[in-house]
């Protein structure tokens, strides 16, 4: 397995494979780690996901929690929206603002363990691929070139992929607004817990907390001048947080600036044969509510429990059709939202921020729609929400009223996640294969030790929360998502034959 990029996608895409026994090869033209500030915000499905890789536990320490979302506007507080994860259980009802390059960090000695180990300054000059394999051509910082076999590759090389072009895959959309990001000690008040943003006379700014003490991400939305030196920028962000908060605040130099055009494009095919591509790769959107390296990161997850699944001989390669039939709608939806989350956080139209006072006035005393807008901004922006109803993984004439195919199923929060078959399942779906959850009586396990069957108390509350009656059976995915629920063994075998399971042997790896 060739894969190339080992940034969060990467390397996320390369740790998964190892973890599921698949050899693997990682390289990125870079000549080393990146140490500037890139992507921050971890969103709940996202830290849901690096639980169940085994590597929540070493980023979360590192991490900055994020529960609120503040809003000001001409030195005044207009509102602040609480996260609300009543519709959307999970263990983890926050994001996490932890730097980009901790992340990687994190990713590369998890993958080290394994014995991935990034190959920096090689870069993918060129390949080919027949139904056989992909055939590449490495070459490295001092000129040296080496030829690659590999049965598959996996292209996270980012917006500027080397995998997508030599593929032919366009990406299809427009570029939009051009902002100016900065990464700045401030001395300010502002509470550190909750992302703020604010409104003044001269345009919008958005402050995101890092974990670092007095450090935050700047986001200046007015479309500035792009030779403004370090200096400039922090006396402009100055003026402008000032007047958005009705009191001095002062900026120091800061360590990192840039502007930041942004794209909102998407590919229609994130498969090619035996080639793929994933994250910036595939799409490049807003980073309005910072989506990027999550949707990335759950590409490289979707993805990689089905390509060792196929070099396994568990299933046939139709499986990994479904990688672009699932992400590709996601990558849709997302620059729909992104676009309309672009659009509000830089509020252009002067009438509209004129009447922000009136309408946050009228939202702070309407408790219940206050609640549904949190809702709605948490179902945006956490993942928690997002599915695979439409894939052919889902059986979508299973019964049920909660939990539907293609619904992630870990919907508990941390209360509940101390019940003792609660705790099991999450458990369980640390592991690698998938799981059939039998209510009641378990049956034989006819599978193999791809399928890990877990039997349950017919009156215990994990039944309850999933609405499985005694006798029947939930079967899950191995990223957590329901596939289908039933009560028969015909329904079940029905299942499981949408994998298309198979015994000819591995692939090549």
């Amino acid at each position: 397995m060739l894969v190339v990029g080992a940034g969060p996608v990467g390397l996320t895409a390369a740790y998964e494979l190892a973890r599921r026994g698949v050899a693997v090869r990682l390289v990125d033209a870079a000549a080393g780690p990146a140490t500037t500030s890139r992507a921050l915000a971890t969103h709940a499905r996202t830290l849901e996901i690096y639980d169940q890789l085994g590597v929540l536990p070493e980023l979360v320490g590192r991490g900055q929690r994020v529960e609120n979302f503040t809003l000001h506007q001409n030195g005044r507080t207009l509102t602040r929206f609480e996260t609300d994860y009543s519709k959307l259980p999970t263990r983890y009802p926050f994001t996490l603002m932890v730097d980009q390059v901790i992340t990687e960090e994190v990713l590369r000695t998890a993958a080290a363990r394994l014995g991935v180990h990034v190959e920096w300054g090689v870069r993918l000059a060129e390949f080919d691929q027949d139904e056989h394999g992909v055939h590449a051509v490495l070459e490295h910082a001092d000129g040296r070139t080496d030829r690659v076999d590999a049965g598959w590759l996996v292209g996270c090389d980012g917006g500027h992929s080397t995998v997508r072009k030599r593929l032919g895959l366009q990406l299809i959309g427009d570029s939009t607004e051009t902002w100016l990001l900065a990464d700045a000690v401030v001395d300010t008040d502002l509470p550190r817990g909750s992302i703020h943003w604010m409104r003044t006379k001269t345009g919008t700014v958005m402050l995101v907390p890092f974990p670092d003490p007095g450090k935050w991400r700047l986001l200046d939305t007015t479309g500035a001048a792009t030779d403004l030196g370090d200096e400039a920028v922090a006396a402009r962000f100055t003026e402008m947080i000032s007047n958005g908060i009705g009191r001095p605040v002062t900026v120091r130099r800061p360590s990192w600036v840039s502007v930041f055009t942004i794209q909102q494009r998407m590919i229609p095919q994130m498969r090619s044969g035996r080639c793929f591509v994933a994250g910036d790769a595939a799409h490049v959107h807003s980073p309005a509510s910072g989506q990027g390296m999550n949707t990335g990161v759950q590409d490289a997850y979707n993805l990689a429990w089905k390509l060792a699944m196929v070099v396994h001989g568990q299933a046939g390669q139709q499986l990994l059709d479904t990688y672009s039939e699932e992400r590709v709608p996601v990558g849709r939806k997302l620059l729909d939202s992104t676009k309309v989350a672009t659009y509000l956080v830089q509020l252009k139209n002067p009438v509209v921020a004129g009447l922000l006072p009136v309408i946050f006035g009228m939202v702070n005393v309407l408790t219940p729609l206050k609640r549904r807008i949190q809702a709605k901004i948490m179902g945006g922006m956490s993942g928690l929400a997002l599915g695979y109803g439409e894939s052919p993984l889902s059986k979508t004439d299973s019964p049920g009223t909660v939990v539907l195919p293609g619904e992630r199923v870990s919907r508990v929060d941390g209360a509940g996640v101390r019940d003792p078959e609660w705790a099991m399942l999450v458990e369980r779906l640390r592991g690698t294969a998938w799981t059939l959850l039998a209510v009641g009586s378990a049956p034989e396990n006819r599978w193999g030790d791809w399928v890990s069957v877990y039997p349950v108390e017919g009156g215990g509350r994990l039944a309850r929360d999933v609405a499985a009656a005694p006798g029947s059976w939930l079967l899950i995915r191995p990223d957590g998502y329901l596939a289908a629920r039933g009560s028969t063994a015909d329904e079940l075998d029905s299942a499981l034959a949408a994998v298309h399971p198979t015994r000819s042997g591995a692939a090549l790896s």
